[in-house]
């Protein structure tokens, strides 16, 4: 018999050791498979907060969680992270010191860790082991290495399908940040879990702001982007070894802090340049696709692809090393026929060639794209959109657009006709009535769409069923030669005369196409506040982020806590954080209210977006704060006489639930007895919120 653990005690566990009062979307339902011990499958964007999915259920049960992953470095700064919140975790591999291979041994032994992590490549070394250890879970990270129809394969993770096999009651979960359908299907084949549950969670990221341009004079165009950002962190990927070093030294050249990161320079090296831009002493990384995987550093405020990547799962993780902590970032891309080019050349050495060349075809598309960017990304994973996300280039400085319903009908009608059976240049042939071999040997030229669209050239039509692909109306089979299909969204077209607009094919000035970088005021309060977590890591050994991350650092700055309760109500600090960290933070914060006394506060700040139209979620991305925050400004602002509805955000209901609450809990301090008496069902701000109109009822 399973022992059930209530949603209440796992926000209890949630806040305590991470410092969060809510779980992220999909969070809690996988953890609720994992506690129900059931196999699961993960597909979480990054950022998503994967992590926690398997952390928190380490701490739920008895025994060990064993985690694979592929990287030295994602392992140590995850551990780091762990122990900095309280929790017994380690990493073995097999570059450690003989002395500290013991000691994690006997730890092992003991049952003293709630998380092992532990490379593919040394999981021979604890077979003996794991069998004499009470194990509850194995989670296995970047969990798209196993599968060849993936983007990053790696032999070593083909070992892990006979987990289940010798662990047959310990349940499996496999996570990753990107994968299609096949891939999704061939992760589950290859561990050997074919009722795993799966959670896909959205792809979405909206934080991110997509843009492609043309790669002329690429150099003078990065130096331009990134004049602007000398206080942000950034990666320029690159495809050769001999760019990175050149991009590097031209940004040295120029005054900036740049290094080059790449698989040719010493392992040292290559260590102490990823060390010095986790710790923030080397602000740009110039680096071939090797860097970045597994590094948790949440403050990347921009990435740049100097070239076009070979695929979009590998293109989408990249730029996911932006903007993990949810404030805004920058994903630019850089697109020439060059770089396809290139990459045809290396992908025809590669055992999986017919896979490679349908992928790269569909990242070129996606650069080629006319319409929202984000929408093409997402309907690439399967996440059926339609709205425009104002979030990229073409939103932002869109083209023109026709009425091509018609259109789009003649091309899914084809498509029906060829029994969904043909690739995208067949499929052209036949709207425009081609007379070639390929044609007649088939018979091609007897369906009834044959010829259907002879007033549109070749290459024009071929874009317009590009920009299909990227609206989600028809999609790309990888696995059977690159054919094109319907998806539900082209039975809408065909049967319910849904309406489609396609973009005007025109040269589109890139010049036109930058956005202008924000104004922000700067208080003074977070560069002290980040200059204090520096120095507090510098103590510790440890990452920056590992202290606190970027969120939270805005976050105090925004609330200006005065004690340990407030302080504690700050997203990501929990017990631990709150015991070690407490009195630094709150004094510089207190210095820092006597000196300065801002001419805007920063709930006027929120309230004037707010009197412009935007809503909270908008304000809280504008501002870089978290949602609850906004929430608090407006309430201080209705405090101040100013004329909110505030019933809006709360009802009726919800006030009288806190009513009922604080009868049971006469004497609370801070809001924590209120949202464990209602069992976690009210978030801490709209308890926040019914407190201040029960008290305004009495006053």
């Amino acid at each position: 018999m399973i022992a059930k653990t209530s949603q209440k005690e796992l926000n209890t566990l949630l806040k305590i050791h991470f410092g969060y009062d809510s779980f992220l979307p999909n969070q809690l339902a996988v953890i609720n498979d994992v506690l129900a011990k059931n196999d699961v499958l993960t597909i979480m964007p990054t950022g998503g907060g994967k992590s926690i999915c398997f952390q928190l259920p380490a701490l739920a049960m008895p025994g060990t969680t064993v985690v694979i992953s592929p990287l030295i470095a994602l392992m140590k700064d995850q551990v780091d992270a762990l122990r900095a919140n309280g929790i017994p975790a380690a990493y073995y591999n097999s570059s450690q010191a003989p002395e500290v291979q013991e000691t994690i041994f006997e730890e092992l032994k003991a049952g003293a860790l709630k998380l092992f992590y532990v490379a593919p490549e040394s999981l021979a070394t604890f077979d003996t082991l794991f069998q004499d250890l009470p194990i509850n879970l194995f989670a296995i990270d970047e969990a798209h290495c196993i599968s060849s129809w993936g983007h990053d394969f790696r032999p070593a993770y083909t070992q892990l399908g006979s987990l289940k096999t010798r662990f047959p009651q310990v349940p499996v979960m496999a996570l990753t940040a990107t994968a299609d359908r096949t891939t999704q299907d061939d992760i589950v084949a290859q561990l050997a879990i074919p009722n795993a549950q799966k959670h896909l969670a959205s792809f979405d990221r909206p934080n991110l702001y997509l843009e492609v341009r043309p790669a002329q004079n690429r150099i003078q165009q990065i130096i331009d982007f990134i004049e602007s950002r000398t206080d942000e962190s950034g990666i320029i990927y690159c495809l050769s070894r001999k760019s990175t070093e050149k991009i590097a030294d031209r940004l040295v050249a120029l005054g900036f802090e740049a290094k080059a990161y790449h698989a040719g320079m010493p392992a040292a090296s290559r260590s102490k340049t990823q060390e010095d831009f986790i710790n923030d002493r080397t602000p740009i990384i110039v680096a071939t696709i090797a860097f970045g995987m597994g590094i948790d550093k949440s403050n990347v405020r921009w990435v740049i692809h100097y070239n076009l990547p070979k695929n979009i799962e590998g293109y989408y993780q990249e730029i996911g090393r932006g903007g993990r902590d949810g404030l805004p970032a920058n994903a630019l891309l850089f697109y020439s026929f060059a770089d396809v080019a290139q990459l045809r050349r290396f992908i025809s050495q590669s055992d999986n060639a017919e896979v490679e060349y349908a992928k790269l075809e569909r990242m070129q598309q996606f650069a080629e794209a006319l319409s929202c960017r984000r929408i093409a990304l997402l309907n690439y994973f399967g996440e059926h959109v339609v709205d425009n996300c104002r979030q990229c280039d073409m939103c932002t400085q869109p083209p023109m657009y026709f009425d091509a319903t018609l259109l789009t009908q003649k091309i899914c009608s084809a498509v029906a006709r060829l029994n969904e059976k043909e690739a995208m240049g067949t499929v052209v042939d036949v709207l425009r009535g081609a007379q070639n071999a390929q044609i007649f040997e088939k018979g091609l030229q007897h369906i009834k769409t044959y010829g259907a669209v002879k007033d549109i050239s070749w290459l024009d039509l071929q874009q317009y069923v590009i920009q299909l692909l990227n609206q989600g109306v028809l999609r790309i089979n990888f696995k059977e030669n690159a054919q094109l299909e319907l998806t539900p969204l082209a039975k809408q077209v065909l049967f319910e005369n849904r309406a489609v607009q396609l973009a005007v094919l025109q040269k589109v000035d890139s010049t036109t196409k930058k956005k202008a970088k924000k104004s922000t005021e700067k208080t003074g309060l977070f560069e002290k506040l980040r200059l204090l977590r520096q120095q507090l890591a510098k103590e510790e050994g440890v990452p920056a982020y590992v202290i606190f991350g970027d969120v939270s650092l805005k976050d105090m700055e925004a609330k200006l806590p005065t004690n340990e309760s407030e302080f504690l109500e700050v997203s990501g600090v929990g017990q631990a954080k709150l015991e070690k960290y407490a009195v630094p933070f709150l004094e510089a914060i207190a210095e820092h209210k006597v000196s300065v006394k801002p001419k805007t506060t920063t709930h006027e700040q929120s309230y004037q977006l707010f009197l412009d139209g935007l809503t909270v979620t908008e304000i809280a991305v504008a501002r870089g704060l978290k949602e609850d925050t906004i929430y608090a400004h407006l309430q201080k602002m209705h405090a101040n006489g100013e004329q909110i509805n505030l019933s809006q955000f709360v009802s009726e209901t919800e006030v009288e639930q806190v009513r009922v609450a604080r009868t049971h809990v006469p004497k609370a301090e801070g809001l924590k007895p209120y949202f464990e008496f209602l069992e976690a069902k009210l978030p801490y701000w709209k308890i926040r919120m019914a407190l201040y109109f029960l008290d305004e009822a009495t006053s």
